[in-house]
């Protein structure tokens, strides 16, 4: 289908796609500058149809009006994530948390438990490496360990729960883990319960700021390759939100991408083993609009 086939059929004008860009963003936090006007359209065009609409200015008043508008969202938040991860991804973080943030913590706290929210786990991968990692430090059986996962689009968290993946998702990890730790499914291979069972599976919206500072009540937030699709705005809200729960001491990673440099956040950045993370500043300054916000547009949503 060649570009912009889609906006052209459905009636994409400049008004519906401004009216759809923003309230995507500001209920998902995906935000679709001018030059992702057929990428959105593109994602977006078989669902409107499917619904037996003529236009995207139609779907737009549905999103907003239609009594059952909240299945609508859980429909398109499915549509716009992106799902492309995989086990051991940027291992150097992965490495520096079992090696160093988790000894760290059973020295400093011992008896209190490692508290990990995966807030974008997409289909689980990430929460899983971390899982491997910790068993691989001899860690998951000495101490007690919390890891949640989220992420705002409901099936990604249902494959998540499944633990079954095919081999796009082991182009990373080393062999003799990818052994150890997954049996032949099928085609596919199912994940050790020893470190699947071991995480608590959920879905949240990253714009929900009450259920991001109740997640982020932990020692360590992985939110990896997420604000790459964010308005700088929304990241700094995001990011208040997330040192706001977060531990006194405790660890954020981001995607090797991702910086909170330019922003001002209550997070600096440090080098932990040969990896890059957040801390929280000694002095927490209180963040403030950046003058970078793609046209005052916000938004926040979990994708890989």
């Amino acid at each position: 289908m060649p570009a912009g086939y889609s906006a052209g059929i459905l009636g994409f004008s400049d008004s519906a796609f401004t009216l759809l860009r923003d309230l995507i963003a500001q209920h998902s936090g995906v935000f679709f500058g001018d030059e992702r006007r057929d990428q959105l359209a593109d994602k977006l065009s078989d669902l409107v149809a499917s619904l037996g609409m003529t236009s995207f200015l139609d779907y737009y008043y549905l999103l907003r009006y239609d009594a059952e508008r909240e299945q609508h969202w859980i429909s398109l938040m499915d549509r716009l994530a992106v799902p492309e991860t995989y086990f051991w991804r940027q291992p150097e973080q992965i490495r520096a948390f079992a090696q160093i943030v988790a000894p760290e913590h059973l020295a400093a706290h011992p008896g209190r438990p490692l508290r990990v929210w995966s807030a974008a786990c997409c289909s689980g991968e990430e929460p899983i490496s971390l899982a491997i990692a910790l068993d691989q430090e001899g860690l998951l059986d000495r101490m007690p360990i919390e890891i949640v996962a989220s992420d705002a689009s409901q099936a990604l968290v249902e494959r998540a729960r499944r633990g079954i993946y095919g081999e796009r998702s082991f182009r990373s990890l080393p062999p003799e883990l990818w052994a150890r730790y997954f049996q032949p499914h099928g085609e596919r291979w199912r994940a050790d319960p020893k470190v699947h069972d071991r995480i608590r599976w959920t879905t949240a919206n990253l714009v929900d700021s009450s259920a991001v500072r109740a997640l982020a009540a932990v020692d360590v937030i992985f939110c990896r390759n997420v604000f790459i699709y964010f308005a700088d705005e929304t990241i700094t809200r995001v990011t208040q939100s997330f040192a706001e729960g977060l531990a006194a001491d405790g660890r954020l990673f981001l995607g090797a991408s991702e910086s909170l440099t330019r922003l001002e956040t209550a997070f600096e950045l440090t080098e932990l083993g040969s990896a890059f993370v957040y801390v929280k500043a000694t002095t927490a300054r209180e963040p403030r609009e950046s003058s970078d916000t793609r046209d005052g547009r916000a938004g926040a949503y979990s994708i890989r």
